[in-house]
């Protein structure tokens, strides 16, 4: 059995999945696993769904690198959670142990996987939205990330709820005619455009499944219509300002940043290249896609918290 002090954990915890990597003390993987979401602490019987999910992803990356997976012990651990850290602190201690446990948010960890632990901006939009940045100083700023209701402009949900209200503007008369009434009448198998907004609003439809319409939203964009190319250049728009904003906090105009992106709505070609379009407006700014997965940050966290510098090109990456 391999020493657990020559091992290191990263794990990210998300709405839709869970992802564990386990790396050796020379950068190199020795163990991974996937597992099903692990953000319903709050939900019914929802500590005991965060323990299983959580546990078996742990216990099948220790099988795979050889350690206990009863709970396995690392010299440092990273483990950044959808959501936000403060429910889940006390679970995650009965579940593994080591001298150096980060537990932070999804944001912190994505940024160091995009920039390979280096400093930069980070702007994710799936479901929702918001800018995260870090500098040479470790200091940290965000920006965005207020929720549905109040916020979250330039995400999954949000462009829906653009396509929506464009079609409920054509039902009324005030707005112009537009593939996506249609579109999202059929999505939600419904006779007009007012029933599918009170579809919207039931259990059925929970934010989740209104904000995956995006990506049809977003073919009627690439087909040509004026209204949804309109809510994507929007939404590329609002990302940009949140980027810029977190940049403005942490650094002097000029100064070289680099700026990465993440989640689901920068699948959109459109949306993609405005926002760098965008992004580049400001001198300094050098975008790139991430180069490692938001796992693969939190385990360079790990490293860095316990003063062991790898390389992040030894990763292989294509099994987190």
């Amino acid at each position: 059995m391999p020493e657990s002090i020559d091992y290191f954990l990263g794990v990210d915890g998300g709405q839709s999945s869970t992802i564990a990597v386990i790396g050796d003390g020379n950068g190199k993987i020795v163990g991974w696993s996937s597992a099903g979401p692990c953000n319903h602490v709050g939900a019914s019987e929802g500590r005991t769904k965060f323990l299983q999910v959580m546990g078996e992803c742990l216990s099948r990356a220790a099988v795979m690198a050889g350690l206990n997976p009863e709970k396995p012990a690392f010299r440092a651990a990273c483990l950044g959670m959808s959501g936000g850290p403060d429910d889940k602190s006390a679970l995650l201690h009965d579940l593994l142990a080591s001298d150096h446990i980060i537990i932070t948010h999804d944001a912190r960890i994505a940024l160091a996987g995009a920039t390979g632990g280096k400093p930069g901006v980070i702007v994710i939009a799936g479901t929702g939205s918001m800018a995260y940045a870090e500098n040479e100083a470790g200091e940290t700023a965000r920006a965005g990330g207020w929720g549905f209701i109040f916020g979250d402009e330039g995400g999954g949900f949000d462009i829906v709820r653009q396509a929506l209200r464009a079609a409920l503007r054509e039902h009324e008369g005030w707005g112009p005619r537009t593939a996506l009434t249609p579109a999202i009448i059929e999505a939600a198998g419904a006779l007009n455009a007012d029933e599918a907004l009170h579809r919207f609003y039931t259990a059925a439809w929970p934010r989740s499944r209104v904000a995956s319409l995006a990506t049809l939203v977003n073919q009627i964009a690439e087909a040509g219509d004026p209204a949804a190319i309109e809510i994507f250049n929007n939404a590329a728009q609002h990302l940009a300002l949140l980027a810029a904003s977190v940049r403005r906090q942490l650094w002097n105009e000029g100064q070289s940043v680099r700026l990465s992106w993440a989640g689901g709505v920068f699948g959109s070609e459109i949306l993609l290249e405005r926002f760098k379009m965008l992004g580049g407006l400001d001198a300094g700014i050098s975008s790139g896609p991430p180069e490692h997965s938001p796992a693969i940050g939190a385990l360079l966290v790990a490293y860095k918290s316990a003063g062991v510098c790898v390389d992040p090109p030894c990763f292989t990456h294509n099994k987190a």
